[in-house]
């Protein structure tokens, strides 16, 4: 399995990893992008199981990142969670009409990070 995890805080990018790795079971292939530019272009090349991806960034944020991958005939499918501090129902339902799976409100815990990937598992065909 690979994972993309795009935020602009590194802290942030190692918590992540290590809350979804006490989730996972299987091998997984990490991949980290500061930003959604990063993480398009790391798309392009490189075929991704999940995209965990923060809101808020420079360059390129998570809204416009995930209409780019939703608009992409090779990107389009790709599992998508949203970490975020800001947003409310409005902003989280226009993130799951964008294509995200699962929107999660900062601050997260492991517990927070395996429920929503358990629930982009059960909602992703293939998974």
């Amino acid at each position: 399995m690979k994972i993309l995890i795009a935020d602009d805080s590194g802290t942030a990018r190692m918590f992540i990893k290590q809350c979804l790795e006490i989730s996972i079971t299987e091998d997984v292939e990490f991949f980290e992008a500061e930003n959604g530019q990063e993480a398009l272009k790391l798309m392009k090349t490189e075929a991704v199981d999940l995209l965990v991806t923060d809101l808020n960034m420079p360059v390129l944020d998570g809204r416009e990142l995930i209409r780019r991958i939703s608009a992409s005939p090779k990107m389009n499918g790709t599992p998508m969670m949203v970490i975020t501090s800001s947003g409310n129902e409005a902003r989280k339902q226009e993130l799951l009409d964008l294509g995200a799976k699962v929107v999660l409100r900062k601050p997260v815990n492991p517990m927070k990070i395996s429920k929503g990937l358990e629930a982009v598992l059960t909602t992703s065909e293939g998974w």
